[in-house]
Order: structure tokens, then sequence, then C-alpha cells
């Protein structure tokens, strides 16, 4: 990894759980940022079940199968870059909010949907 630790990822209520995110998905994330140009500051990674419910995340998150990260976002040029970079490396289910990007690549969920919080 070049842009990241394992510890960005850590779900806040177990400590080092940064490390059952999913490898191949870290790799194509840490691509995205060097594509992008931007800090991609986690604001959510790996959650615990009862962290995913108190946050109030849907039951089957991929969070929860660290397969997900939600990405801080302030402006629109930032997201644009960021959507942008994750598009180009290959993610294709990513969740827009005006403060957040979703991004997860769960081969369980509907591939190729963006959608809006």
């Amino acid at each position: 990894m070049r842009y990241f630790t394992l510890k960005e990822f850590d779900s806040p209520d177990m400590p080092g759980s940064g490390e059952l995110m999913n490898a191949q998905f870290i790799q194509l994330l840490d691509k995205a940022r060097n594509r992008a140009k931007t800090p991609f500051v986690i604001s959510s990674g790996y959650r615990t079940r009862e962290h995913n419910k108190k946050v109030g995340g849907v039951s089957n998150s991929s969070h929860t199968k660290g397969l997900a990260v939600d990405i801080k976002c302030v402006n629109s040029s930032e997201r644009f870059s960021i959507i942008n970079a994750l598009l180009n490396i290959g993610f294709h289910r990513i969740g827009v909010n005006k403060t957040f990007i979703h991004v997860d690549n769960d081969t369980n969920k509907n591939a190729f949907v963006l959608w809006l919080y």
C-alpha cells in the first residue's frame, strides 16, 4: 500500500480490524487514490456488526465484509476527481452523499450502480 495504513480502516469499536479488509479491494483503492491526485480520507472502513447497526448501516453492509469504504469529500471538484478515479480503476458500485463517497466491490450485489444518499 502506498497511500493507506490498515489502521485507517479500523472499526471504532475494534482496534486492528482494518486487517479484515479485503486485500484486493485495498489495492484497487490505492490505485484510485494515485490516479485522483487528491487524498482519500477514510471516514468509514471495516465495521463490526455492532458498529454497523449503531451507525444505521444496512444489515448486509459491504463494510462488514471488508469490501467497502466511505471517503470524505467536501467539494464538487474533489468529488469529481474521486469518482472519476474510482470508475477508471474499475469500481462500479458508488454511492454519493454531500460529505462522503461510498465505494465497494461486493460481487454479491448489483453491479454498475451509482446512487445518492
